[in-house]
């Protein structure tokens, strides 16, 4: 109770500096966002009208009171470009993005992890050097090429190239297989090098020696006495990427103008609708405290002693 008392007291903490943070950005921004929207030949007295009717005309404190209040009762305010609700812009959008994030994580978590633990036990005590040479190089290349250039790169083999699926736009199930392995393949090398590196520990504790003088078969051995040794880091990484995923989808999103919030973020920052930006970084905020915090009390669940140590 303690270990999850903490952590919801860090999550608090966190979610407040989130909201201070998002709330400073329309004043840090250079420039006027009244005069952004209505335009630099708008009359004065229209911009300031405008900027009294959206509460910029009053001390900071009350602006920040003002925000938090509204932002805690689900109001995120209103378009400058559309007249829209932030809070239905991005209800209508969010799910599109987690559309590709959750399922990208999944493929990254079920390639990864097998083909970690697959290469961890090929190479164990140095053996296979060249099994362990083309697996370095290629996650590490893997990793190291961004999202953006996996989209493009699939659009222009797969959808351009040979035709088997469609280049952009949310047109069916066939058109969720570009974007998400897009956003999973980094990941993936990722999430493997670690398995590869944890299962290699895992293989050399005492636990794993003993099962083995007894004699365990191979199957039986790796996966009740190395893959649970495993899931924590695994767990970690996984939960970080998701996070990054939702933030990294961004350029995905725009590559196959997928109608998600990285597009509309885009589309609000270049158009200077400031509320739009403000509402859905604060939502990207909120989404990665969230899983963090998510993972953080997995964690304390499959490992109660790191957990008791914490508290």
């Amino acid at each position: 109770m303690r270990f999850a008392l903490r952590h919801l007291a860090r999550f608090a903490i966190s979610l407040a500096v989130l909201l201070v943070a998002s709330f400073a950005m329309m004043h840090l921004i250079p420039g006027d966002p009244v005069r952004a929207s209505l335009g630099p030949a708008a009359p004065v007295e229209v911009a300031e009208a405008r900027r009294a009717a959206l509460g910029l005309d009053q001390p900071i404190p009350a602006q920040l009171w003002a925000y938090v209040r509204h932002v805690l009762t689900g109001q995120f305010g209103t378009s400058f470009l559309t007249g829209e609700p932030v809070g239905e812009v991005i209800a209508a959008r969010l799910p599109n993005t987690l559309a590709l994030a959750v399922p990208a994580t999944l493929v990254a978590l079920l390639v990864a992890v097998p083909l970690g633990m697959w290469a961890g036990v090929r190479t164990e005590n140095g053996r296979r050097r060249g099994t362990e040479t083309v697996f370095g190089t290629v996650t590490g290349a893997a990793v190291a090429v961004p999202e953006f250039l996996y989209a493009i790169a699939f659009v222009a083999v797969f959808a351009i190239g040979l035709g088997w699926f469609p280049p952009a736009q949310k047109a069916g199930p066939e058109s969720y297989v570009l974007p998400v392995l897009a956003l999973a393949v980094a990941p993936a090398a990722m999430i493997a090098r670690i398995s590869r590196a944890e299962t290699l520990r895992e293989l050399a504790a005492e636990h794993v020696r003993l099962a083995r003088a007894k004699r365990l078969p191979a199957a039986r051995l790796h996966v009740r006495h190395v893959l649970p040794g495993t899931l924590a880091a695994t767990l970690t990484v996984g939960g970080l990427l998701l996070t990054g995923l939702i933030a990294g989808s961004v350029l995905v999103e725009y590559v196959f103008a997928w109608p998600g919030l990285g597009l509309r973020i885009v589309e609000s920052i270049t158009q200077k609708d400031y509320p739009v930006a403000q509402g859905v970084i604060l939502v990207y905020g909120a989404i990665v405290l969230t899983v963090n915090f998510a993972v953080d009390l997995l964690l304390g669940v499959l490992d109660p002693t790191s957990a008791l140590k914490e508290s």
